[in-house]
């Protein structure tokens, strides 16, 4: 509470050096010095101002003294020279500033002009009015059980691929293009510098450059140096593209054949060839969800089936003082058995999935009201093994393992939703 006569003296500012008014007297002379010796400019130290502080001379008032000065009821510390601090100037009805009497609070514009103030006590000088005391009691709520949800932990075990993914047909043209570019742009050695001539080996080799016209054994039937060189191109519909017949020209190529006979008549020896495994397996074409050899281009995860008929990834609660790298661990062996070799990736979870119960559980014991269970998935890898349910103490019945489309085809919606963007693509 400040009254309209103190209101003027807040907008005075007060000069940290006090009976210094011109510039040249903060040169010439010192306070305790006479004007006379102010005006005859001796360069002499002791008779100048430079280097000297104002502060330390008899005459100067101490500028910082007005903050310490203390309430006028109380022992308070108060700033500014004021005479009663805010608590005894409210009691009083009386001004802060100069202790006289005051009608109402600090004003709008005295408000704007303190908080302009640069120095942190001027926030003090705003009053703040106590609140009035309410007689209605608090209200208090019903002692009852505790609401939570429990705290599971999951594991998304995964199977990374096996194999690179399958081409583009985009991508398969573009190659087969690319390798006959090269055939083109490429200087090869005449053949008598690998092939003695009129020997087995130049016969064969004049026998698969009538038949393929290129060195190359990959690019199909091309000669790139002849007058359809320059039409390197795949065309629409060709085959030569695709991996299939690639690896059957490969195969034709490599095959053994020795030349015998008095009038030297090719006599073809086929021998045993070891072809490449395919890239899709049996359980491919059987179906075998169980099976891990399955989508060797794919990453394929693990689904149990519980009693209640809902597939999910592998969870269980919390149990003691365990973390969730250590439940993961004891999920993977309680639920899938001991004969996978398994790795849990790092301490810390990759997603979570909220269940509602349809009816809340009360444990009286705990005095806690289960609304849900909170699940925390835990990122994990298999390398060697496979899942068995005889030992599992989860009570599931059922396991597969599928890609991240056969996932979405067997959770529900609302599970699918929340796991989705754990899966890879492929």
């Amino acid at each position: 509470m400040v009254c309209a006569k103190c209101q003027k003296l807040l907008k005075k500012t007060e000069l940290a050096t006090p009976n210094v008014k011109k510039k040249n007297e903060m040169y010439f002379g010192s306070p305790a010095g006479s004007a006379k010796s102010a005006s005859k400019g001796s360069a002499t130290l002791g008779n100048t101002g430079v280097g000297k502080s104002k502060l330390l001379s008899k005459s100067a008032k101490n500028p910082y003294a007005a903050y310490s000065s203390t309430c006028g009821g109380c022992t308070t510390k108060v700033d500014s020279g004021k005479k009663f601090c805010q608590r005894c100037a409210f009691k009083q009805n009386a001004c802060a500033m100069c202790g006289g009497p005051a009608k109402e609070l600090i004003c709008k514009s005295c408000r704007e002009h303190l908080s302009r103030r640069k120095y942190s006590a001027a926030a003090a000088a705003v009053a703040e009015t106590p609140e009035p005391v309410s007689s209605i009691p608090p209200s208090t709520q019903a002692s009852g059980p505790k609401q939570a949800y429990q705290l599971r932990a999951g594991v998304v075990l995964s199977r990374p691929p096996q194999l690179t993914r399958d081409l583009t047909p985009f991508e398969k043209a573009f190659f087969l293009y690319q390798r006959r570019l090269n055939e083109r742009l490429a200087l090869p050695f005449t053949r008598y510098f690998y092939f003695k001539k009129d020997t087995p080996a130049d016969l064969e080799w004049k026998r698969k450059m009538k038949t393929r016209m290129t060195p190359a054994r990959d690019i199909g039937v091309y000669n790139a140096y002849g007058k359809e060189g320059w039409n390197d191109e795949v065309l629409v519909g060709a085959k030569e593209s695709e991996t299939e017949e690639q690896i059957e020209a490969l195969l034709k190529d490599v095959e053994a054949v020795s030349v015998g006979g008095a009038e030297g008549e090719a006599a073809k020896q086929e021998s045993a060839i070891d072809r490449p495994m395919p890239r899709t397996t049996e359980a491919d074409n059987l179906g075998d969800h169980k099976s891990l050899d399955r989508l060797l281009q794919r990453t394929l995860y693990l689904l149990v089936k519980n009693k209640e008929g809902r597939w999910t990834f592998p969870h269980d609660r919390i149990a003691g003082r365990e973390n969730l790298h250590q439940t993961a661990e004891r999920i993977i062996v309680q639920a899938g058995g001991v004969n996978m070799n398994t790795w849990v990736v790092g301490n810390a979870p990759i997603g979570h999935y909220n269940y509602d119960f349809q009816k809340t559980i009360v444990d009286l014991e705990k005095g806690v009201e289960e609304l849900g269970e909170r699940v925390f998935f835990m990122k994990a890898r298999i390398m060697a093994g496979q899942a068995n349910l005889e030992t599992n103490k989860f009570g599931d019945i059922d396991f597969k393992w599928l890609a991240k489309e056969e996932v979405e085809e067997s959770v529900t919606p609302r599970y699918w939703s929340a796991v989705r963007n754990m899966l890879a693509e492929r």
